[in-house]
């Protein structure tokens, strides 16, 4: 999706200069090791539940995709991942010199577009009445069913139940030009829903992201089992009454 122009300074190109966290005015902010050692079998363990009881409604929808339109059933993208320089790599890693933000990993949906959907447009935000949306991919994204993939994201480790949504790195490129704390959202892995998610609907502005990434930051600041758990059961009304997608 592309980033609406509030200005005309958005520059669109990777930024070569590494994320520091002094490049912020907030503090520090990531996730304890200690935390994430039971945090991740937490997180396994719910999405092989997740994926045990989703099952039969996964194998339906694939069977749907590959009946009422042309293309595969699933669709993978790379997004930018947690960003764990500071306890995992060193600042002169080759493998990190050029920054996008965190480590890319490839996220996986339910197809709900027709294929080369973005060939003209390239990558635009979701809208209502998306002409490069199916007629089932409608109903997918208001139910998140075309989430349900992204447990096996979970169960890889490129994300958690919980966290912020991983964003292109394009997007990400121009967003952290705008929003000065984007790049924080990084200091937790990526999540399929989030407290961010709970609050708000689909982004059609900048004011949006900037709201989404508050969000964001305040779950980063206090994140935990039960913060975990209490965003997962606030996402069941999200999901049952198509709150905020579309």
């Amino acid at each position: 999706m592309s980033v609406p122009r509030e200005s005309h300074r958005i520059v669109h190109r990777a930024a070569q200069r590494p994320i520091l966290l002094s490049d912020t005015p907030r503090a520090r902010v990531e996730a304890p090791e200690a935390a994430e050692r039971w945090r991740r079998p937490a997180n396994v363990v719910v999405a092989c539940v997740a994926l045990l009881l989703t099952s039969p409604v996964m194998f339906v929808v694939a069977i749907l995709i590959k009946l009422t339109s042309r293309g595969p059933v699933f669709y993978s993208q790379t997004r930018v991942g947690w960003d764990r320089r500071t306890s995992e790599f060193g600042p002169t890693d080759p493998r990190r010199r050029q920054d996008i933000g965190g480590r890319p990993f490839q996220i996986y949906k339910f197809r709900s577009m027709y294929i080369n959907a973005e060939h003209l447009t390239g990558a635009v935000w979701a809208a209502r009445e998306d002409p490069r949306v199916t007629w089932l991919g409608r109903y997918l994204r208001q139910y998140r069913l075309d989430e349900l993939p992204q447990l096996l994201n979970v169960l890889k480790g490129d994300m958690n139940i919980v966290g912020p949504r991983p964003e292109r790195p394009t997007i990400f490129s121009d967003l952290r030009e705008e929003i000065e704390d984007y790049p924080q959202r990084q200091r937790a892995r990526p999540g399929i829903t989030g407290l961010a998610q709970v609050n708000q609907q689909y982004d059609s502005s900048l004011d949006d992201v900037r709201n989404k990434v508050k969000f964001d930051l305040e779950y980063i600041d206090r994140q935990g089992l039960w913060e975990d758990l209490r965003i997962m059961f606030r996402t069941i009304p999200v999901v049952l009454f198509r709150r905020g997608g579309w």
